[in-house]
C-alpha cells in the first residue's frame, strides 16, 4: 500500500501513509471522549495482566467498607481522574500505586479499550498492562480489604460466567449484565465484570485469528 496515493480536485496528492497518519492523530485528539445527557465522572482503571506459576492471571482487588463508593465490590485498581493526571493511563498508574504499592516502573501499559459508563455516574476507561510478578505489594488498608489473582483461563471458561438482561433506564433499553461465579469466595460483577469479559474477547479473537 505504501505507493498508492489519493487526490482530490486542486489538492496536492497524499499518500495512504499521509492520510492514514493525519487520521490516527485527529482521533488520538478526540480524547476518547463519551458525550452523555449527564454529568460524569472520569475514571480510569489498571487491568492487570501478570503471569504465575506457569499460568496467565489477572489481579483484581476487593474494596473495604471505608470508601466513598462501591463499598466492598471487587474491582480493578483505580479511581477518578486528578486534574494533575496528564492521562488515562497515568490515573491508572497511580490509583495502583497508591493502592497496591505497584511501582510505575513494574508496569508496561499495552492500551486502551472503549470505556463505559457506570449507573454511579462514572465514565471508565480501562488500561491494560503487564505487571512484574512478584512485586513488593502493600495494600492501602483504608481502600483495599485484599489483591487476588484469577487465572485467565477460568475467566474464559463459558461455565464461571452469567449473563442476563436487564433494563436499563439510564441507556433506554436492556443491557447485559455478567455475573462470575464465586472464586476463592470472591465474586466479579458489575462494570469490572463488564470489563473483564470485554478482554476476554479480544484475547479470544486473538486465539482464533
Amino acid at each position: 500500500m505504501g505507493l498508492r496515493v489519493l487526490r482530490q480536485p486542486g489538492r496536492p496528492r497524499m499518500t495512504i501513509e499521509q492520510l492514514t497518519g493525519q487520521l490516527a492523530a485527529r482521533l488520538d485528539a478526540l480524547g476518547h471522549k463519551t458525550v452523555t445527557e449527564w454529568e460524569a465522572t472520569p475514571a480510569a482503571v489498571l487491568v492487570p495482566f501478570y503471569r504465575e506459576d506457569g499460568q496467565w492471571k489477572l489481579l483484581f482487588t476487593r474494596r473495604t467498607d471505608h470508601v466513598g463508593s462501591h463499598r466492598g465490590q471487587v474491582s480493578f485498581p483505580g479511581g477518578a481522574i486528578e486534574p494533575g493526571d496528564a492521562s488515562p493511563e497515568q490515573a491508572a498508574i497511580r490509583e495502583a500505586n497508591e493502592e497496591i504499592g505497584l511501582q510505575p516502573r513494574d508496569v508496561e501499559v499495552l492500551g486502551r479499550m472503549n470505556g463505559l459508563l457506570t449507573v454511579t455516574q462514572f465514565h471508565v476507561t480501562p488500561i491494560v498492562a503487564r505487571i512484574r510478578w512478584p512485586f513488593s505489594m502493600r495494600l492501602n488498608d483504608l481502600e483495599v480489604a485484599r489483591a487476588f489473582g484469577v487465572p485467565l483461563d477460568w475467566l474464559m471458561d463459558p461455565a464461571n460466567v452469567d449473563q442476563e438482561a436487564r433494563d436499563s433506564a439510564m441507556l433506554g433499553g436492556p443491557v447485559t449484565v455478567y455475573t462470575f461465579h464465586p472464586f476463592d469466595e470472591e465474586v466479579i460483577w458489575g462494570v469490572t465484570a463488564r470489563i473483564t469479559v470485554d478482554l476476554i474477547t479480544h484475547v479470544r479473537a486473538i486465539l482464533n485469528a
